[in-house]
């Protein structure tokens, strides 16, 4: 009697919880599939954006901000527009400019590294995946309450898998109930083909379900974010993202700044053959310069920033986590700084990906297996009554 009186508890938690928070957790995974591949998607929709090097030396950061100014301060009307940074890819690869231009807010251009010429400009405004991405972190409604609600929605939705898994397990082990919960019986009946579509692909994807979610979390509530940085750091205080401030006490009236320390970075890195190299420029007097270098092409763990002033070149503390080199940071570090990466499945490169986009379409399908049960349930009870 005590274990009937525990899996029905389960049972209700699974559905009433299930339920109200089925319809997010369906917009969440299904945005989150289209989110996916977005680079992928755009690179066959784009023109080419490969340049010949012919061993020549990327343009500096001051050098292609000034070729792209001609793009982005066409017109007195344009004294708005800011240029906010350089990335670099590879030799073979364009650089892309971050900027703001009205009316269409934030625009990357793409531009030659060896001699400034406009390859491709991309407006975010009304960006399909920019769409995707908002519906998928607070449901297109303002930011604001829609974090809120997607927030306690995957709360809420770690709570059923859990529900799900204690179910999943049979009341009565034996190999034939063992056998039917991991196998979907595709010639029976639809109600059948159903609840195993929601019991044997709920289970096979609990735990690439459970990483999506906890990650997720991270961004949702800061609570969360603090409570799971303590855990894996052995109780470390979680040090959030804070921008560098510059000296304005200091103003040298330096006017090559941003060249001195190009060529300083050139040192340091090997800017252009693997990895991504982003120089930000300071826009208002107390901002500082911010580098950083990612030696991976669709991972962001390892990820080094730095900051400097920009009057005195000199070297800031800043960046919370992110701030700490690769090299120093503890094991907790690297795992915290692993979040987005464990989110996507690009931790484990392709393969990964592939595995986390399936998992999310799976996700996206529970609600509705769920609903299904629940509604044909609640149909057959009606009829059962009316007799």
């Amino acid at each position: 009697m005590k274990k009937y009186s525990t899996r029905n508890l389960f049972k209700k938690l699974h559905l009433w919880l299930g339920l109200p928070s089925g319809i997010v957790i369906f917009i969440v995974a299904i945005t989150g599939c289209i989110y996916a591949f977005q680079d992928e998607i755009k690179d066959m929709m784009r023109p080419s954006l490969k340049v010949e090097s012919n061993g020549k030396a990327f343009l500096s950061p001051e050098e292609l901000k000034e070729k792209a100014g001609r793009y982005v301060f066409v017109t007195p009307a344009d004294s708005s527009n800011a240029i906010f940074g350089v990335m670099y890819a590879t030799y073979d690869k364009a650089a892309t400019v971050a900027c703001s231009m009205q009316p269409n807010g934030y625009t990357v251009l793409y531009l030659n590294p060896y001699n400034g010429e406009l390859l491709y400009k991309e407006a975010f405004k009304n960006d399909f995946f920019r769409v995707m991405l908002a519906g998928h972190r607070s449901l297109w409604l303002p930011h604001p309450i829609g974090k809120q609600i997607v927030g306690w929605s995957v709360l809420v939705f770690v709570l059923v898998l859990l529900s799900g898994i204690a179910l999943w397990i049979p009341a009565k082990m034996n190999k034939k109930a063992l056998k039917a919960g991991l196998k979907i019986k595709w010639k029976a009946p639809f109600s059948r083909v159903n609840y195993d579509l929601h019991n044997v692909l709920g289970f096979y994807t609990a735990l690439v379900a459970l990483l999506i979610a906890l990650t997720g979390l991270t961004w949702s509530f800061s609570w969360f974010a603090k409570g799971y940085y303590g855990v894996i750091t052995g109780g470390k205080e979680f040090q959030k993202w804070e921008p560098a401030q510059s000296d304005t006490t200091l103003v040298s009236g330096r006017t090559d700044a941003s060249t001195i320390l190009w060529e300083q970075m050139l040192k340091e890195y090997p800017v252009g053959n693997r990895g991504t190299f982003r120089f930000d420029f300071p826009q208002k007097p107390q901002d500082a310069f911010t580098v950083c270098f990612n030696p991976h092409e669709h991972s962001y763990y390892a990820r080094e920033f730095r900051f400097f002033d920009q009057h005195t070149l000199k070297e800031l503390k800043a960046g919370g986590t992110y701030g700490i080199k690769l090299a120093e940071a503890s094991a907790g570090d690297k795992l915290y700084r692993m979040n987005y990466d464990i989110h996507t499945g690009s931790i484990l490169g392709l393969p990964g990906r592939i595995i986390v986009f399936l998992a999310s379409l799976i996700i996206a399908s529970l609600p509705v297996t769920g609903f299904i049960i629940w509604w044909r349930k609640k149909k057959k009870r009606r009829k059962l009554h009316d007799c």
